[in-house]
């Protein structure tokens, strides 16, 4: 076994490759950028070097500085964890030329699979089934467009160097083609530095099926089974399950045996991820599931299968890159259960998924219940006082196996809405509702099942009591703020001219506090014995299923900001690149017409026009880089 690793990542995959190193009495080094001086993944190593300033660019993707660090502590192999530098293919031959080990697959194994159209070629050549679709060098506007129309709409585009739903697009017709490609492309070169695609026929009712296999450097290669990932947001996984649901046996042999052929073809070492496309149409069959990509890393996903085949996958990828045979033998691994997991994202679903930034002032699982029957795995890399990421803001989830489907869908809903993060906004109450979702319930999913228009992404509005629990904690520092310079609102929301219940002599006095909400009026009335919101950064919150309701003080002032909000004014909803602009300025706009298309987190996002009207003011421009909040248009109402 090695005597020691660096981790060449941060986050929650970094302390849960430490948690199984120390298990098996391996030393750990951490690295770490400006931004992670104080995470939890350099405090749980035995070591920690500091690496770079805070971009990613200048640390995590600085490949000499980790073989640098690895040399000066001694270190014999380098994991990679998953992103970053972790299917470079460059980066892992230095690293083996530096006389490390990497802890991963071969540099000819990771080339292989790293862009969709080559890999695509080689498994077909191998006889593993793919998707019908375009892959030629021939990257040319008409001949796409021709390819395309030969296709047959829905088609689907795909960024080549792709992944994680980027430079992806679906086309449902002619005419919209041209337009969907050029922004596909844009997205492709801003995250992968290739522009280049390939297409493909859309299936109508997909499933994402993937396996997870192993090999070792003795030739052996197994498969632990099947992960269902069709439950998707614009083409990023929510909630993973294993084993899939719907999945026989006939199906299931067929598709990891396709999956284990794939991994043979490339002469695959360590874990990796062989990823099907299915059409569900008639349910899942062996006849309808289609090579898509191979993932040359350990998945985000990987605790599922942990969790129903009982093995622990780092150990599994210490000990082949240690020189081991695989620890078990095909026929010996086993099904035992069901696993779920969720990902907990710093994004709002209120706002369209738009990414949340900031510091964390509350983490906490207020609800235990949850983890006496059923188990409860939370893989995090948060605590309070830790500031959610901008580039990476899917460090947190929350993982929960289970036997039943029924049950279990519960079990995992109490424990993701049992979960208080703020004031950065998260998806909390969105998973818990995705998981009581009537379809998910039964296992009828498909990767088009969540949408950011879902009624599931927009939170119930605040109940009674958690206006009253908001009123609570303002009354109560009210009490603890004796002073002059108390606010008006503050200081005389017991008075009876500010109440709202109709003041009568002799009554019991029931305080009422006027607030906002979401930037409009509202009133909560003090109830004693109800527990007050959590105060933070001057904000009440409450927490209800998972989501965050925040509440501030009615002082009667509004700035111009609040004066102007729902007017028409078009603001940066994040920092972020205008990479195209769709209207000018006097053009007459119906509701829901493109305005212009912000970049940010490699994403880009769609600005709209709110209501018919005329667009009166435009300052924006294609190229610039915008903060949050900036005015970029203003449309009024005819």
């Amino acid at each position: 076994m090695l005597k020691s690793v660096l981790i060449a990542n941060r986050g929650e995959i970094a302390r849960r490759v430490i948690r199984t190193a120390k298990r098996l009495g391996v030393r750990t080094v951490a690295v770490y950028s400006d931004a992670d001086a104080k995470s939890l993944h350099v405090r749980e190593a035995d070591e920690a070097v500091h690496i770079g300033a805070s971009p990613a660019k200048e640390s995590y993707l600085r490949g000499e500085k980790i073989i640098a660090a690895a040399k000066q502590t001694g270190a014999e192999a380098i994991h990679p964890g998953y992103g970053f530098l972790s299917e470079n293919a460059d980066f892992a031959q230095a690293v083996i030329d530096a006389g490390l080990i990497w802890i991963g697959p071969k540099p000819d194994s990771i080339r292989a699979m790293g862009l969709k159209d080559a890999a695509k070629k080689l498994m077909a050549e191998a006889g593993v089934p793919t998707t019908p679709g375009y892959l030629g060098e021939d990257q040319g506007e008409a001949r796409l467009q021709k390819e395309a129309d030969a296709i047959g709409y829905p088609v689907l585009i795909k960024a080549v160097a792709g992944g994680g739903g980027k430079g992806m697009r679906k086309v449902e017709k002619k005419g919209d083609f041209k337009a969907a490609l050029q922004s596909a492309k844009r997205e492709a070169a801003s995250s992968f530095g290739d522009d280049r695609v390939l297409l493909e026929m859309y299936v109508q009712r997909p499933r994402h099926i993937e396996v997870q296999v192993f090999g070792d450097t003795h030739g052996n290669v197994v498969h632990l089974f099947e992960r269902d990932c069709s439950l998707q947001r614009r083409h990023q996984k929510v909630i993973e399950e294993a084993p899939a649901p719907g999945m026989d046996e006939a199906t299931r042999k067929a598709v990891t045996d396709a999956a284990v052929l794939a991994a043979r073809a490339v002469n695959y070492v360590g874990a990796g991820t062989i990823e099907f496309i299915a059409d569900a149409s008639e349910g899942l069959r062996g006849d309808r599931i289609w090579f898509m990509e191979m993932n040359t890393r350990l998945q985000v996903e990987h605790p599922v299968t942990e969790e129903i085949t009982g093995q622990d996958l780092v150990e599994w990828q210490l000990r082949v890159a240690s020189g081991e045979k695989l620890p078990l033998k095909q026929e010996e691994l086993k099904i035992n259960g069901w696993a779920m997991e969720a990902r907990l994202y710093a994004e709002d679903p209120n706002t369209g998924f738009l990414p949340s930034i900031g510091k964390i002032g509350q983490f906490y699982q207020a609800d235990k219940q949850s983890g006496q029957q059923y188990l409860v795995r939370l893989e995090s890399a948060v605590e309070i006082g830790t500031r959610s990421p901008l580039l990476r803001s899917d460090d947190r989830k929350a993982h929960c196996s289970r036997r039943h489907a029924r049950r279990g869908n519960r079990a995992a809903s109490r424990s993701v809405e049992s979960l208080e993060i703020g004031p950065v906004k998260t998806n909390c109450g969105f998973l818990g509702r995705c998981f009581r979702r009537s379809a998910s319930l039964k296992g009828d999913v498909d990767t088009r099942a969540y949408r950011s228009g879902d009624a599931l992404a927009i939170k119930p509005p605040p109940s009674d009591r958690d206006l009253a629990a908001a009123a609570k904690q303002f009354s109560n520092q009210a009490k603890k703020r004796a002073s002059p310079a108390v606010p008006h609102s503050l200081s005389e929301m017991t008075s009876p001219w500010r109440r709202l219940d109709g003041f009568r002599l002799n009554a019991s006095a029931e305080a009422v506090v006027q607030m906002l909400y979401n930037g409009k009026a509202c009133a909560g009335r003090v109830e004693p014995n109800l527990t007050p919101a959590i105060l933070l950064n001057g904000v009440a919150v409450v927490f209800r299923n998972g989501d965050a309701y925040e509440f501030t003080l009615d002082t009667g002032e509004r700035s111009a900001d609040e004066a102007t909000a729902g007017d028409g004014a078009i603001v940066s909803p994040m920092p972020g690149k205008i990479v195209s602009v769709a209207a000018k300025a006097g053009a007459k706009l119906k509701k829901g017409d493109p305005i212009l298309v912000l970049e940010a987190m490699k994403m880009e996002h769609t600005l709209t026009a709110p209501f018919d009207g005329k667009l009166a003011e435009l300052n924006a421009k294609a190229g610039a880089q915008v903060s949050e909040g900036v005015l970029l248009a203003k449309l009024e109402k005819d």
